[in-house]
């Protein structure tokens, strides 16, 4: 792991390459798991804040199930995640052609709402979890995902790169331009290393 001011980055994030397709999953990550998204505390009352907006885009039995369990539930892992309708796809979800989508970004995309979507999704497939006051910025794997690691490594995007958008929402321009500056270290280390082989 790689010290980033308070975080521990995984340096898959800078060698894996991905870039989503979502031509070829179809956005099965959102349906796909046993929990929903996972949560922030202090993104719960946005979300509450912004349901008004978000309601005309959702299926019927999504907000059916978000009337009846609220924007988040507290999942087996004792987490914050957003509810599920019969246990499988999230409640925030709609189809557009085929392709599954978010409700909360359709909302974001049309001008009605400043939030776009629960940071944990916008950050997929990096994933955030603490451990004694860090956070921790780890790359997931996932076999549905696997047209986007292709197409990755088609248009050679790392993980960091592609995701530049919610990263700076997270953490920070100035944390960014970090990652870019150890990204660029690590490439001339590599070509040192290279060029020094017989």
């Amino acid at each position: 792991m790689i010290a980033v001011d308070n975080t521990l980055v995984s340096p898959e994030i800078f060698d894996k390459k991905f870039v989503c397709d979502l031509a070829a999953c179809k956005g099965e990550c959102c349906v796909e798991g046993v929990s929903g998204a996972p949560l922030e505390k202090e993104e719960i009352a946005i979300m509450e804040q912004a349901l008004d907006k978000v309601k005309p885009y959702m299926t019927e039995k999504g907000l059916k199930a978000v009337l009846k369990q609220g924007v988040y539930v507290i999942d087996e892992d004792r987490e914050l995640t957003t509810p599920l309708v019969d246990g499988g796809e999230c409640a925030f979800v709609y189809r557009d052609n085929g392709i599954v989508k978010c409700a909360f970004e359709k909302a974001y995309l049309n001008g009605e709402t400043t939030f776009k979507k629960p940071i944990s999704c916008h950050l997929y497939p990096i994933r955030i979890t603490y451990q004694k006051g860090i956070e921790k910025v780890e790359y997931h794997k996932w076999k549905i995902c696997k047209p986007a690691c292709k197409n990755g490594e088609n248009l050679n995007v790392s993980v960091y790169k592609f995701l530049r958008e919610p990263l700076e929402r997270k953490f920070g321009p100035l944390w960014f331009s970090k990652l870019r500056l150890i990204d660029e270290q690590r490439d001339l280390v590599a070509a040192k290393k290279k060029a020094k082989k017989p």
